[in-house]
């Protein structure tokens, strides 16, 4: 691979456990070398937490030598980053020392579902939407205390990083389609273009990066955590999925969901609480399923409903598609996307049928399947889910739900601002 004219460093980046790039920076010079051989990393980054912490019981430590070591080769495209003039960054494949694939590799599972969707005869194709805010980097709050979505002057006012955040990320590879204020101050949400899963996953990892890195030249600080606050709009991330074959959406039967599209939409829907750690994975994350709030709290699906957990869309032959909703912004795009999929190839392979449609108020409904309120039923789902033992491996699940409870009980423990003003005077 050659460098672009006037490259000077060369980033070489790896989604950890939660999809946060790690990696190391070289010289241009040291590029022949790196390209051909890779760069030695540890794999703990597939088991540590979000801020690094080792935890105690690691599922992944070896203990006789410790976590072992990786080889990180540069598989992506060169892509130029524009707002950094001179670096080039590259996404790494990630093998052990004797060039096998990693059973901890998020991306490597993603990899394995999608071979299923090959051989099945299908292409996946995903497209994403994700939220996050912007804040003031000191005060950490938003700088208006309003809601304004869909607001073109409010939108005008965030213009002087949104409109270079656009440009560069459209010059970055990321197919922007569009952004718009959300539902909260400071909120905002990006479409990007569906494409091929696996391209779609690599541009999510790095379009969180990209946005946070825009922000902080522009002096604001960009957050995809999931609640930043109890009273305002949590921040998801949705995928739009289909599948196709020989160029055709084979969701579509004349603009309406096909056979092929109903058995995806049964295994979405039956499978969705077992995997809702792979989409939520930090306690935060379930404090956005509270009613009326566009995240929702039950396994429905609906015809173009908001409140549902699955949106068919349907509409011309290339637009036929489902929407799911139920994802936190803080979720790694390779394991939710894999579980999603595989949920949905599971139901076609078993013809499993929906149950009957929401078209009404889903947050009304009593009689549908709950998903899980907080990491311990996530965690427990999880590990009864024979599906998820057979596409993830039983090490990968007990990783996830290892970290998810690590991170449940550091939140749980520690006593908050918010019970000390509630509590300390009273009692």
């Amino acid at each position: 691979m050659q460098l672009p004219e006037g490259t000077d460093t060369v980033e070489l980046a790896v989604p950890d456990a939660f999809g946060i790039l790690r990696g190391k920076r070289v010289p241009a010079s040291a590029w022949p070398h790196v390209a051909e051989n890779g760069i030695h990393m540890a794999s703990v980054i597939y088991t540590w937490t979000p801020r690094c912490e080792i935890r105690d019981d690691d599922e992944w430590l070896d203990p006789s030598k410790g976590w072992p070591d990786m080889q990180a080769v540069p598989t992506g495209d060169l892509r130029p980053v524009p707002w950094r003039p001179g670096a080039v960054m590259v996404l790494c494949e990630t093998k052990d020392e004797d060039g096998q694939q990693l059973p901890v590799s998020p991306r490597d599972v993603l990899a394995k579902v999608l071979g299923k969707a090959a051989a099945m005869g299908f292409e996946v194709r995903i497209g994403f939407e994700l939220e996050f805010y912007l804040l003031d980097p000191v005060t950490k709050r938003p700088k208006h205390h309003d809601i304004q979505c869909y607001g073109l002057a409010r939108g005008a006012e965030y213009e002087d990083v949104l409109g270079p955040m656009r440009k560069h990320l459209v010059d970055f590879g990321i197919p922007v389609e569009a952004c718009n204020t959300e539902y909260a101050p400071g909120q905002i949400e990006v479409n990007i273009r569906y494409d091929e899963a696996m391209r779609t996953a690599d541009n999510a990892v790095l379009f969180r990066n990209a946005v946070k890195e825009i922000a902080q030249q522009r002096g604001y600080l960009a957050t995809f955590m999931p609640k930043i606050d109890y009273d305002q709009s949590g921040s998801g991330v949705h995928l739009h999925h289909s599948l196709w074959r020989d160029g055709k959406n084979v969701f579509s039967d004349g603009g309406k969901l096909s056979d092929v599209g109903r058995w995806y939409l049964g295994g979405l829907q039956h499978h969705m609480a077992e995997l809702t750690l792979f989409g939520t994975p930090t306690p935060n994350g379930y404090k956005r399923r509270v009613p009326y709030s566009f995240c929702p709290q039950n396994a429905t699906w609906g015809h173009d409903n908001r409140t549902v957990a699955l949106r068919v869309i349907e509409g011309g032959d290339n637009a036929v598609r489902i929407e799911q909703r139920d994802g936190s912004a803080d979720a790694n795009p390779y394991l939710i996307m894999a579980a999603q999929i595989a949920a949905g190839l599971h139901g076609i392979e078993h013809r499993m049928e929906p149950g009957p449609a929401t078209d009404t108020d889903a947050y009304a409904v009593t009689d549908a399947p709950l998903l899980p309120r907080n990491v311990p039923e996530a965690v427990e789902a999880l590990r009864k889910s024979d599906l998820a033992r057979k596409v993830f491996g039983d090490l990968l699940v007990a990783v996830t739900a290892g970290i998810a409870m690590h991170e449940h009980e550091y939140c749980t423990l520690r006593v908050s601002d918010i019970e000390r003003d509630r509590y300390l005077e009273v009692f």
